[in-house]
């Protein structure tokens, strides 16, 4: 009586077989076994065996690189990421920029982005203008995105006394005011610009240091402040003139450029605009 083998159920030769027997027995064995691993056969250099269903000995050859494995060429250049857009769903996202980091965002396509991080707290230079010509300069394009503005008046000479300031251009007589104190009472609105350093910089003598700052600038619902502080030193002397100003712009609109006013014309200097997030 012919048995089998454990696991496949191979016919076994018996040693009680007879000789013919035998060998139809071992042609029967070789058969079984040459017909469950016909999947060995065939395969090309680096492909390995797969499961091609859950049958035993079923299998087939795969490129490494196959339909169900994350495919070498979805990156390619160095930092590169592995995403998700959708289930079972891998997607390239490319490397950031220096200094960015990675951030959830539901409406990019895989769910992440890279980001400047938020400067919290911090100051980001907006721009940088010479002050060596005219009687007016005008700082523009000041983007609405950060908190406050800080400007920073540097080394300023001119060849008149007085330096002003002014918003939006706006040169309406009736829309600037200038306090150099506190509860000053009902003054009104009577300036085209508010005074920064009264007594001026002389353009051979003296030098100037002034710092404005200009809180909730982009707003649209309130009149816009600026504090001013000013400081004129002589060169050649201890000679000190300081300036403590409030100014006030009785128009609603959000700044967007500054104007630096002088009666003559300026001679040096620089004016930094920071934004303050």
């Amino acid at each position: 009586m012919a048995t089998t083998t454990t696991n496949f159920g191979w016919d076994i030769p018996q040693s009680t077989d007879l000789v013919k027997d035998g060998a139809t027995a071992i042609a029967a064995l070789g058969q079984d076994i040459d017909t469950a691993l016909v999947d060995l056969k065939g395969g090309t250099t680096g492909q390995v065996l797969a499961k091609a269903s859950n049958t035993d000995l079923d299998y087939s050859w795969v490129t490494t690189d196959d339909t169900n494995a994350i495919q070498n060429a979805i990156v390619d250049a160095k930092g590169d990421l592995i995403a998700a857009t959708a289930n079972d769903t891998p997607a390239r996202l490319a490397v950031g920029t220096n200094g960015q980091v990675l951030t959830a965002d539901s409406t990019a396509s895989t769910g992440i982005k890279w980001a400047t991080p938020a400067n919290a707290g911090g100051m980001t230079l907006i721009s940088t203008t010479a002050l060596t010509s005219g009687s007016t300069i005008t700082i523009g394009s000041i983007p609405g995105t950060y908190k406050n503005l800080f400007l920073v008046i540097r080394n300023v000479r001119n060849n008149a006394t007085g330096l002003r300031f002014r918003f939006n251009s706006d040169s309406t007589a009736s829309r600037h005011l200038l306090t150099q104190g506190f509860n000053l009472g009902n003054t009104g609105f009577s300036a085209n610009a508010i005074d920064m350093l009264q007594n001026g910089a002389n353009a051979t003598t003296q030098n100037g240091q002034i710092t404005c700052l200009v809180p909730d600038y982009a707003n649209t619902v309130t009149w816009k402040q600026v504090e001013i502080n000013a400081l004129v030193s002589a060169s050649t002397s201890s000679n000190v003139n300081w300036d403590k100003t409030f100014g006030f712009y009785n128009q609603l609109s959000a700044v967007t450029s500054i104007d630096l006013v002088t009666t003559s014309t300026f001679a040096a200097g620089e004016a930094l605009l920071y934004g303050v997030s």
